[in-house]
């Protein structure tokens, strides 16, 4: 059943993962058709297509690799300049590919002629198939093409598709804290311990040499609702807790709720090593007053406000860890070669995100907190899709946003001088950069995916 329920959890990640994709490019998709762009094609994931079909002007289509997606529109750039020379034509899914608008990956640049030129030239080449590429989806007019649109337009468009994750990533969750809620402590008491055993211990039966627990001796029972500790009323079990763990060997007097009438107990804490969490989150071992009891847990909703919140608070953390990519997934190689243990905080693959979903559903803990974790997992997923797609560099969706930027501030600087209007930005000239990230994305996707299945992250250690 545990391997069942591994495969269970990584096909639901890449069934959600694939919805991302989609819903990403229906962020480019809709505004672009709203706008008048004609759209060629709409694309889920890369490689071999499993199932397409054509509606109107665009063809839908599902492909067989889920780690990206695409819309191709025409006139993503515009058309080459009269006096290049011409180039041979490329293919049509080399077309569509080099006019599209990607979600966490991109699909290759046309490849240049297997016989062309070496060095300079090279890239030289991959312009000029790049620009014929582009021409094949102009139809001889600049009617229903991206590159003729406002500034304002073409932003609405590119940032669509991360727009779209972000709100899913608040959607999911929201629905993990507030619809389904977080494992709380509450007052009512699950368990009493017979006995008081060592920090530590695999010892798991009292003995008649182990003292007998404070909780045990006062004469508390399961089912017990704590209403009050030393006197102050508690609402929580961590509120109890911080009162027994502050007063090692001083008697207190414990307020409980048993069949519906309140009874006073005392107790005195044992002073006992035990791991206790600080303010900050972090956990340490303590000597502290312990009573040996635990808490019933229950599902608390939060408000609803908890998702958002927790949303724009990981996007944060993301965009601070973005800029540090390389250098960390040079960390995990590192890791990877030497045999060290990899840090926990290392990035991830969708293989390493797979292979979480995958632990968190083989854990022995109830559904609705593996349906939870599973859901911040993919919100977590969309949150790192939103955030590096606003990378400014082509072909990411950053990167056609800054060169729309550009070509709105030319168009400006030519009207504050009254000359004529400038000739649209010529994007193709940046297919070397293009090549270079597609590449450097390559290469740091492989080495995380390698980590992820040779030196992968725990969840449980």
């Amino acid at each position: 059943m545990t391997v069942i329920a591994f495969i269970v959890g990584v096909v639901l990640l890449v069934m959600g993962l694939a919805v991302s994709i989609g819903l990403h490019e229906i962020g480019h998709l809709v505004p672009a058709k709203r706008f008048g762009v004609r759209v060629g094609r709409y694309m889920i994931g890369f490689g071999p297509t499993l199932w397409s079909r054509r509606f109107g002007e665009t063809e839908y289509g599902i492909k067989a690799l889920p780690i990206g997606g695409y819309i191709s529109m025409a006139g993503m750039y515009p058309p080459s300049p009269t006096e290049e020379p011409a180039a041979v034509a490329v293919s049509a899914d080399a077309a569509s590919a080099s006019a599209s608008a990607s979600a966490g990956s991109a699909p290759a640049s046309p490849a240049p002629r297997a016989s062309g030129p070496a060095g300079g030239r090279f890239f030289g080449a991959m312009v000029q198939d790049a620009r014929l590429a582009n021409d094949e989806t102009l139809a001889g007019s600049a009617e229903g093409t991206f590159y003729a649109l406002p500034v304002w337009k073409r932003i609405v468009i590119m940032l669509g598709g991360p727009f779209m994750n972000l709100v899913l990533a608040i959607v999911l969750f929201a629905i993990a804290f507030s619809g389904i809620g977080l494992q709380t402590a509450t007052t009512t008491i699950a368990s009493v311990n017979e006995c008081v055993l060592p920090a530590g211990t695999t010892q798991t039966t009292c003995t008649s040499s182990d003292p007998v627990s404070p909780a045990a001796a006062a004469g508390l029972r399961p089912g017990d609702q704590l209403v009050a500790v030393d006197g102050t009323p508690v609402s929580t079990f961590a509120e109890a807790s911080a009162i027994v763990q502050a007063s090692p060997g001083r008697p207190l007097p414990v307020v409980v709720e048993r069949d519906g009438e309140r009874q006073t107990l005392q107790v005195t804490p044992l002073l006992a090593e035990r791991q206790v969490q600080g303010a900050d989150g972090a956990v340490t071992t303590a000597e502290v007053g312990f009573v040996g009891m635990t808490a019933t847990l229950e599902y608390v909703p939060q408000p609803l406000w908890e998702g958002p919140q927790a949303a724009l608070a990981q996007t944060g953390q993301v965009f601070g860890i973005i800029w540090q990519l390389p250098v960390r997934v040079w960390d995990t190689a590192v890791d990877l070669v030497t045999g060290q243990s990899r840090d926990p905080n290392s990035p991830l693959s969708v293989v390493g995100a797979g292979r979480l979903a995958g632990e968190v559903a083989a854990t022995d803990t109830p559904v609705l907190s593996r349906v939870a974790s599973l859901l911040t997992i993919l919100g977590s997923l969309n949150i790192a899709l939103f955030v590096f797609n606003l990378v400014p560099l082509l072909p990411l969706d950053g990167g056609h946003v800054v060169i729309a930027l550009w070509d709105g501030l030319k168009r400006r600087w030519a009207a504050l001088f009254r000359r004529p209007p400038p000739r649209p930005v010529d994007a193709t000239r940046l297919v070397p950069v293009t090549f270079v990230v597609v590449l450097a994305i390559a290469v740091m996707g492989g080495v995380l995916i390698l980590a992820d299945l040779i030196n992968p992250i725990k969840l449980l250690g």
